[in-house]
């Protein structure tokens, strides 16, 4: 049966537009107070969505920033009444400051993708297994509803997402790393940090020992009678265990580019908005590039693919007419991995260009792209240079232990950001 069956499409819906984006941070902001406070945990369904911002799809893809949701939730609301909105949008820098200070955490999720990928290959039985969770096939309602929803739509609360995450693991005994990939391959603001640290935090990896169980009461009760998977749940979570990890090292940024005279603005999907980087001047050219595709070895979604090129599309018409460019006619955006240096090198030498210029990416497919690119273009006489976001900056750095690390420092980093006085 089609996954896509039973669920109304004429819910909200995410257009890949900065314009769409700033539209419901401004139908969503009333809300950002004690109210959301109050109802964030709540699932009521696709049709219903007013009680959550629904912006991370547009805030991964970095066509509005979190400076400028933290603003205007602080314009509209006291710290105290918007707290827990703002610790919501710093959770996000939390995950990807984390995996900053652990990149090996990336690489060693990635190596036992592959393997579980061939696990699915050569046993039936797991393969039947997880084609009937993908499929919503498990004879648990909730969950089942929740696959659909998410092939469907590319979104899922973020309470059901741990809900799925623990039940994926502990009810239904599926490796944690294709969950994982199940939710990259589809989700919109499918995220490096976020989800795979989400799903590693459930399973008892992210913080050691400590494990998310999803409880039959607590989903009726946030479900409002919705779903009571009564009787179909693990009772226990035990935390699962991996190799020690390598200790942190901070992260790595490069020094702000200056001067460099004729340069060209590559565009990923992992910031949308070129016109307001700290640039060295004006670029001379734009390209855009996604890399939605090497989210995973298993195919991506239609959804999730065309959502990240349609952020590459409007961040390149914004950016040429902010920087006086000719309109630019984007062909398919979706490179592979191993051509991106080649296909930068051709659009360079096309332009005159000896130095490329990009929004800094964080550890994920994007970075693994330009990382796989640099020596191509370091051959060719390319210089490849990255500009680290500001909020980055200065988030990162209390990110290498627990997010109550980063919470203490909330109301000064308010501050530095100039967003409360």
């Amino acid at each position: 049966m089609d996954a896509r069956t039973d669920i109304d499409l004429t819910a909200l819906t995410w257009v890949p537009r900065r314009a769409a984006a700033l539209a419901r941070l401004d139908r969503f902001v009333p809300q950002a107070g004690r109210a959301y406070a109050a109802r964030r945990n709540f699932d009521f369904g696709p049709q219903e969505r007013s009680n959550v911002s629904a912006l991370s799809p547009w805030i991964r893809h970095r066509l509005i920033l979190e400076e400028e949701v933290l603003r205007a939730a602080l314009q509209r609301h006291s710290f105290s009444a918007a707290e827990k909105f703002v610790q919501e949008v710093f959770w996000r820098g939390y995950f990807k400051g984390w995996l900053e200070h652990r990149p090996q955490v990336w690489t060693r999720y990635r190596a036992d993708l592959l393997a579980r990928v061939e696990d699915l290959e050569r046993d039936a039985a797991l393969r039947d297994r997880y084609e009937a969770a993908a499929e919503g096939r498990s004879g648990i309602d909730c969950f089942d509803a929740w696959a659909k929803e998410l092939v469907a739509t590319g979104y899922l609360h973020n309470h059901t997402r741990m809900w799925f995450a623990s039940i994926w693991i502990f009810t239904l005994r599926l490796p944690w790393q294709l969950g994982a990939d199940f939710f990259l391959r589809h989700l919109l603001d499918g995220d490096a940090a976020s989800n795979t640290l989400s799903w590693r935090w459930v399973a008892g990896l992210h913080t050691k020992g400590k494990t998310y169980l999803a409880r039959a009461s607590n989903i009726a009760r946030y479900t409002e009678g919705r779903f009571d998977p009564s009787g179909q749940l693990a009772t226990a979570a035990p935390a699962l265990g991996e190799p020690a990890l390598d200790a942190p090292l901070p992260p790595q940024f490069d020094a702000a580019p200056k001067d460099l005279g004729r340069f060209g603005l590559l565009v990923t999907e992992e910031d949308g908005q070129p016109e307001s980087l700290d640039l060295p001047g004006r670029p001379s050219a734009l390209l855009g590039l996604a890399a939605t595709a090497e989210r995973s070895p298993m195919a991506v979604s239609e959804i999730a693919s065309s959502f990240a090129a349609g952020t590459v599309t409007d961040a390149l018409s914004r950016g040429a007419e902010a920087f006086g460019l000719e309109p630019i006619h984007t062909g398919d955006l979706q490179v592979a991995a191993e051509t991106w240096g080649p296909h930068i090198v051709d659009w360079a030498r096309s332009h005159d260009l000896s130095v490329i210029v990009t929004a800094a990416p964080a550890v994920g497919p994007v970075r693994d792209c330009l990382a796989a690119a640099r020596p191509v273009l370091a051959g060719a006489g390319i210089a490849l240079l990255q500009v680290t976001r500001p909020y980055d900056r200065a988030v990162w750095p209390h990110t290498n232990k627990g997010f109550f690390q980063l919470k203490a420092k909330i109301p000064k980093l308010l501050q530095s950001f100039d967003l409360v006085s």
